[in-house]
């Protein structure tokens, strides 16, 4: 397989834009996410904060194929943190996963604020829609545009 085909994918490219998107608007401290692509890279909100976390790429393997045998979202607890999973899917093109870990939560307190987090999961894929959509249009208007170029005739 190729270095950067899951990079160039759709799929992995709408994953690092979902990311960046993402990434911009959250607090400084308490929440750590993470985005996974299909491929199982990485990308989290903060790395230096991630690290100390000591999740093990197989754990997070683990939850991705959790998701994908339909158990979503996947709750779980690890040391004093919560960790909740989901899969990210545009409308056209399945993004990878989202964990988001909760640290200093306990399995109490992640189950009574799981509508809030529910929530946050759908605005993680409605993020994920429109910039599926802003993707299509753009290219849409650069196809118009080269046709529209390419078929004028010129005026010398």
């Amino acid at each position: 397989m190729d270095t950067y085909e899951s990079f160039f994918s759709p799929g992995g490219i709408l994953n690092e834009q979902i990311a960046r998107q993402l990434f911009n608007v959250l607090p400084e401290e308490n929440v750590v996410i993470v985005m996974i692509d299909e491929d199982g890279n990485s990308r989290p909100s903060d790395s230096e904060r991630f690290s100390k976390l000591n999740l093990s790429d197989a754990f997070l393997k683990e939850l991705c194929e959790k998701i994908d045998d339909g158990e979503e979202p996947v709750v779980t607890q690890s040391d004093e943190m919560s960790i909740v999973a989901s899969a990210v899917c545009g409308d056209e093109t399945k993004c990878g996963y989202v964990i988001i870990v909760l640290p200093q939560y306990s399995p109490e307190s992640t189950l009574a604020n799981m509508d809030l987090i529910e929530i946050i999961l759908s605005q993680i894929d409605l993020i994920a829609k429109l910039i599926e959509k802003n993707n299509q249009l753009y290219e849409r208007q650069t196809k118009q545009l080269g046709a529209f170029c390419g078929s004028g005739t010129s005026s010398n």
